[in-house]
């Protein structure tokens, strides 16, 4: 009996140790946080108004500037009084009057700059644009248009505080970076032109020796005589 018990034992061990261990469910990992992205600069804003193309944008900035500097001359004694009339604590009036100096010559530069990128575009361009482009200045300048009849007072107030917008200098600095390229690959896929053929040497007609007119005998030879 107590073999048999023994035996029971064993073989109830031995079952339990051959059984597979049934596998422990995965844990599920814990997802990794996502890295940060750094925020994207805020888009320029467009001024009311203007094209929303580059070529347009840059054209309306050329007039709008060019509105601007043309108005420096008249402004400029009115921008003097109402700068020495109203004077900060401890500012200095030449400082201040330096900074539309300085003004002046940044725009001039960047007038310079929006000419370059619309003749750029202009040449790279598959169309005409140049019309186009003609209108975007004009509507730029119409701003200023209202300057010759208003007092002089108003307009220098309005004229010292504007500004150039934001997105005109860097919109024509990448459009004229843009159409050199476009030049540069318009001028690597020209078809050479065929090498003209190589002219003959023309040919001289030989004149022939002239004729004389100098009759020359022929010899005539003398009849046989008869026998």
């Amino acid at each position: 009996m107590t073999a048999l018990i023994l035996a029971l034992a064993l073989f109830a061990a031995q079952d339990q140790t051959a059984a597979p261990a049934e596998a422990a469910p995965p844990v599920p990992a814990e997802a990794a946080p996502a890295a940060p992205t750094a925020p994207s600069a805020p888009e320029l804003p467009y001024p009311p108004g203007a094209p929303q193309d580059d070529y347009g944008l840059v054209a309306w900035c050329y007039g709008a500037l060019g509105g601007y500097l043309e108005l420096h001359d008249r402004m400029i004694p009115e921008v003097t009084r109402i700068e020495g009339a109203f004077r900060r604590p401890g500012s200095n009036l030449a400082d201040d009057m330096k900074t539309y100096s300085d003004m002046q010559k940044i725009s001039r530069n960047n007038m310079k700059l929006f000419s370059r990128a619309m003749e750029a575009a202009e040449r790279a361009s598959l169309q005409p644009i140049n019309t186009r482009g003609a209108a975007a200045v004009q509507k730029g300048r119409s701003g200023w248009a209202g300057a010759a009849n208003l007092p002089v007072r108003s307009v220098a107030q309005q004229w010292m505080g504007w500004a150039l917008p934001a997105r005109c200098v860097p919109t024509a600095q990448a459009l004229e970076a843009r159409a050199k390229l476009m030049g540069e690959a318009f001028k690597a896929n020209e078809v050479p032109a065929e090498p003209l053929a190589a002219t003959p040497p023309a040919v001289t007609e030989t004149t022939p020796p002239a004729k004389s007119d100098t009759i020359v005998p022929v010899p005539v030879e003398p009849a046989p005589t008869p026998s």
